[in-house]
């Protein structure tokens, strides 16, 4: 079976090799830039500043897209070089550069850029970043309708040195407001004289440049196309939302969901700073300590059972993490489904009832084989009575059956009422929903032990 090539140390050696300029950079052109820059973090700086020389400011910002550290980079290179380096590349890809380097070196070469790219960039850098002005690109291909088909393909070709996603073009009308889009292929194909309005599509999908991305990328998701114009309150064309700009969106949406489930304000960084990582996590740990002293309190009361019946507390964490594993499946179901903002208030009543049917029967099965082995070492192990053995593992099967089903009302409805006053599920539940299933669980266990075996069966 052939080996999959690696092309980062074919490129290392070409590199290394004493082959001329001019053939290095004509073999470069056969790779592709993502290759070159898994490549560059494992040449030395004197042989990454040959690679400026001879490759130019646009190839190597082109490069530079491709780059985790791409301001580390930068730091090898003269603040003019850095410029020319910054104004060749897409203004979402310059902007997301220049806000890792310090103040004084992005004002330096923000000073240094032409008064294009400057002007994409301090566009860019005035949304906030939980907007999609923030994640859009200026480099696009705008025509305009009453256009030739000929017209357009030379306002292509004119605009194509310098904007280069072009499967997609848009067009405005005679006021410069957004009009339709149509697709590159059938401008090709056209005959050249034909107008340009048989070609469009006049209901093309498009997003406003302050719509929340959280709220936007469910609706982008489902048109499936390469790109997406972004507007302002005028309808003019801002820039575009590419597919490769969402797929990093929803990573970054899943990463940070992902975070506050955790009881994290936002995802952490491997380099972050001890205090900055301290203060994502205290907050939600100082909640949850007072919340986990509400939850020992509880337990405090029942400390009669305890006393009746030492046997039961070997089988709280059982119960306690039942609850909490079908609680935290509640919510991770209920957080994806509350992404669509057209949910229906039945559809979320028919969740809650799924959610808690799911959790009876997961608990029916889970309770039966709890029952029978609990039942079984008990009766080995710490008693010779089989009818005490399975009277206390019969109170931990009905406890798990109850537990799961109420975990899994919980799971469901706290995202919901989270999402309902307008505060993020992911944020508050996670933490909260583990906390609020314990004490579920424990209210339930010591509550039936005390119910069952001490008033029911009598056992002391």
């Amino acid at each position: 079976m052939d080996r999959e090539p690696n092309y980062a140390e074919e490129l290392v050696s070409l590199i290394r090799s004493n082959i001329n300029d001019g053939k290095l950079t004509e073999l470069l052109e056969d790779y592709h830039d993502n290759d070159i820059a898994d490549a560059f973090e494992q040449l030395s700086e004197k042989e990454r500043d040959h690679l400026y020389q001879i490759l130019g400011p646009e190839r190597i910002s082109e490069i530079y897209a491709y780059l985790e550290d791409a301001d580390e980079y930068l730091k090898e290179l003269d603040i003019h070089e850095a410029a020319k380096i910054i104004e060749s590349m897409d203004s979402d890809d310059a902007v997301d550069i220049l806000e890792e380097m310090d103040d004084d070196v992005q004002e330096q070469i923000s000073k240094l850029l032409d008064e294009e790219a400057s002007a994409d960039i301090q566009l860019i850098q005035s949304y906030e970043d939980d907007e999609i002005g923030s994640m859009m690109t200026t480099n696009f291909i705008v025509i305009e309708k009453d256009m030739s088909v000929k017209r357009a393909m030379k306002a292509l070709v004119d605009q194509a040195e310098k904007n280069d996603n072009i499967s997609t073009i848009y067009v405005v009308d005679e006021n410069d407001k957004y009009y339709g889009a149509l697709d590159l292929k059938d401008l090709i194909t056209a005959r050249e004289h034909t107008e340009l309005e048989p070609l469009m599509s006049t209901s093309y999908p498009y997003v406003m440049d302050h719509d929340k991305i959280s709220d936007s990328i469910e609706r982008i998701m489902d048109y499936s196309e390469d790109s997406i114009p972004v507007l302002n309150k005028d309808m003019e064309i801002l820039g575009i939302i590419t597919a490769q700009d969402i797929a990093e969106a929803v990573d970054d949406e899943l990463g940070d969901d992902y975070a506050k489930l955790a009881g994290l304000t936002s995802e952490e960084d491997i380099d972050e700073p001890l205090f900055e990582s301290m203060k994502k996590r205290i907050p939600w740990l100082v909640i949850l300590l007072f919340l986990g002293i509400g939850v020992s309190t509880v337990v405090g009361m029942f400390e009669n059972v305890v006393a009746q019946i030492a046997l039961v507390v070997c089988f709280q964490s059982l119960i306690l993490d039942m609850a909490g594993n079908v609680g935290t499946q509640s919510l991770a179901v209920t957080i994806r489904v509350l992404m669509d903002e057209n949910l229906k208030t039945s559809q979320k009543i028919i969740l809650v009832l799924k959610e808690m049917r799911v959790g009876l029967c997961n608990g029916l099965l889970i309770s039966s084989i709890a029952f029978i082995f609990i039942g079984i070492y008990i009766a080995l192990f710490k008693t010779d009575s089989w009818a005490y053995a399975f009277s206390v593992s019969g109170c931990v099967g009905i406890s798990l059956v109850v537990a799961m089903i109420i975990s899994s009302f919980v799971g469901t409805v706290v995202p919901m009422f989270f999402h309902k006053i307008k505060i993020d599920p992911a944020v508050a539940s996670g933490p909260l929903i583990t906390t609020v299933n314990d004490l579920v669980a424990v209210v339930t266990y010591y509550g039936l032990s005390w119910i069952l075996l001490i008033n029911v069966a009598h056992i002391s």
